[in-house]
C-alpha cells in the first residue's frame, strides 16, 4: 500500500505525484494553446486525449496522495494515455514549441508512472 504524503514518503511517489502534476497542467495550457491555433491543432481526437491525460493525471495524483491500494494500475493507464497524448502531439506540429514541451512532459510522466506502476 502506498503511504500518505508525508516526510517520509519514498522519493518516488513524490517524484511521480509531481511528474503527474505537471503533466496535468502542461495539457490544460497546451489544449488552450490547441483551441487558438485552430485547424489540426483543435481536432477533435487530440483534444479529448488531451483532456483524458490531464484528467488521468489528475487522478493519479490523487491517488498516490491518498494513499491508494490502485495506484498501480491507475499509474499503468496514465503511463498509456500520456505515451499517446505524446504522440499525438508531436505528430499535429512537431516544430510548435508549445506542442513538443507538452510531449516531452508527457513523456516524463508516462515513465514516472511506469516504474510506479511496476513497483
Amino acid at each position: 500500500m502506498v503511504q500518505i504524503m508525508s516526510a517520509e514518503m519514498d522519493p518516488m511517489i513524490k517524484q511521480c505525484i509531481k511528474d503527474c502534476i505537471d503533466c496535468h497542467s502542461s495539457c490544460l495550457e497546451t489544449m488552450r494553446h490547441c483551441l487558438h491555433m485552430g485547424g489540426k491543432h483543435a481536432g477533435p481526437s487530440h483534444i479529448t486525449l488531451m483532456i483524458d491525460c490531464a484528467e488521468i493525471c489528475q487522478t493519479s495524483a490523487d491517488f498516490m496522495l491518498n494513499g491508494s491500494e490502485y495506484i498501480h494500475k491507475v499509474c499503468e493507464v496514465c503511463a498509456e494515455i500520456c505515451d499517446k497524448c505524446a504522440e499525438s502531439c508531436e505528430r499535429i506540429d512537431p516544430d510548435d514549441r508549445h506542442m513538443e514541451s507538452c510531449a516531452g512532459i508527457c513523456r516524463i510522466c508516462a515513465g514516472s508512472c511506469r516504474q510506479m506502476a511496476g513497483m
